[in-house]
């Protein structure tokens, strides 16, 4: 199994290719998509909103084309699924991304989180600890949760089920 999953990858990041799968320079897109993913899989199975948005925000932030983000989901779904920890990936984008680079993952996983209408405190808890990882301070993370809530459009039936309704933003810091 595991050398079967270690063939996929070698596949996925063989140097003929795209950039954007490779795991130097381009080795981010694949940990930040995992720790998306893992982002919209924290509540349950992702809903089809979820997953559209991810791919949404894959084509539109990374500049990638319908083909190479289905690809590059399919493979960071295998490594979230391999992975024992947020570290695995917040290291990976901690030496390749700067802060701006770092803000926009966090604002992207913020993104997802309201993609379906109702926000959880798994969903709450997974970002905080992941900007946490990513240098993220709490004011910038807060900010940005606050931008995302604000432009996200009210989904039809969201309601609170185990989370918060999406036009109520409250953020209490865990580390208090």
């Amino acid at each position: 199994m595991l050398d079967k999953l270690r063939q996929f990858i070698t596949d996925v990041v063989a140097p003929s290719a795209p950039d954007e799968l490779t795991l130097d320079e381009g080795g981010y897109r694949l940990a930040a998509t995992a720790l998306l993913i893992h982002v919209i899989s924290i509540d349950g199975d992702p809903s089809e909103v979820e997953k559209q948005k991810l791919h949404s925000l894959l084509e539109q932030r990374f500049g990638l084309d319908a083909a190479t983000a289905a690809r590059l989901i399919a493979s960071a779904t295998l490594i979230e699924g391999e992975a024992v920890d947020l570290y695995h990936f917040t290291s990976v984008i901690m030496r390749s991304v700067n802060e701006e680079g770092r803000l926009r993952i966090v604002e992207m996983m913020w993104e997802l989180v309201y993609a379906d209408g109702t926000v959880t405190e798994f969903e709450e808890n997974v970002v905080w600890r992941a900007a946490d990882l990513l240098a993220v301070s709490t004011r910038d993370r807060v900010t940005l949760r606050q931008k995302v809530a604000a432009a996200a459009p009210l989904a039809a039936g969201a309601g609170v089920a185990g989370g918060t309704e999406i036009g109520a933003v409250s953020e209490v810091d865990p580390a208090n």
